[in-house]
């Protein structure tokens, strides 16, 4: 019988422990992969600064940002160790969003998703000390029409400055302006974890 990525990963865990480095402060990643049932630990010490190139096709901003900060991290891998980097933006037409930086900037993200549907782009970065691979998961969200003052109270009250787009799907305003999606609910969170679990499985072959 052929075995599955999920047995395959199991048996490797077990064959060839690995000691799992998740790069990213995110408390949403951190749940997802604890979700997961891994062991890991958080290191974000990394060299890298996050600035978007100009020209760069929307899509392979993430991906940029997410190998840039496993290249960046702060000492060489060991032999049994497994650096996990990722990377969320949002997608509206040709413009990318990721965090807003002021209320005026949140709202005005909140606006431009009202009504509409936009793509949320996670890439993930593995990286050992003798291979790597990055890849990337869309999910289509579509947003019903926001009335300004349910923008002005998600703002205020849930202050969604480090989410991608302003807004956090598994909040008050998911709830009440979300009315469809087409992909990974949670790598709208910030982390594709199913796509990560058969990654993770491949990688450890």
């Amino acid at each position: 019988m052929t075995k599955t990525s999920s047995t395959r990963f199991i048996d490797a865990m077990f064959r060839n422990p690995k000691r799992i480095i998740l790069g990213s402060n995110s408390p949403r990643r951190r749940e997802l992969i604890s979700g997961l049932g891994l062991e890991y630990v958080v290191d974000t010490d990394t060299s890298f600064r996050e600035s978007g190139e100009p020209g760069v096709p929307p899509r392979q901003v993430p991906v940029d940002m997410s190998v840039g900060k496993s290249h960046g991290f702060h000492r060489p891998l060991a032999d049994d160790e497994i650096l996990v980097t990722a990377d969320t933006v949002v997608i509206v037409g040709d413009e990318v969003l990721g965090k807003p930086h002021s209320r005026e900037e949140a709202v005005g993200m909140l606006r431009k998703l009202s009504g509409r549907t936009h793509e949320v782009v996670t890439a993930v970065t593995l990286r050992s000390s003798v291979m790597e691979k990055t890849f990337s998961v869309v999910t289509e969200v579509d947003f019903d029409d926001i009335p300004e003052e349910n923008i002005e109270y998600y703002v205020d009250n849930f202050r969604p400055y480090d989410k991608a787009g302003a807004y956090a799907i598994q909040e008050w305003i998911g709830y009440t302006g979300i009315v469809g999606i087409r992909g990974s609910y949670y790598n709208v969170m910030g982390l594709p974890v199913n796509r990560l679990w058969h990654e993770l499985a491949e990688f450890m072959k």
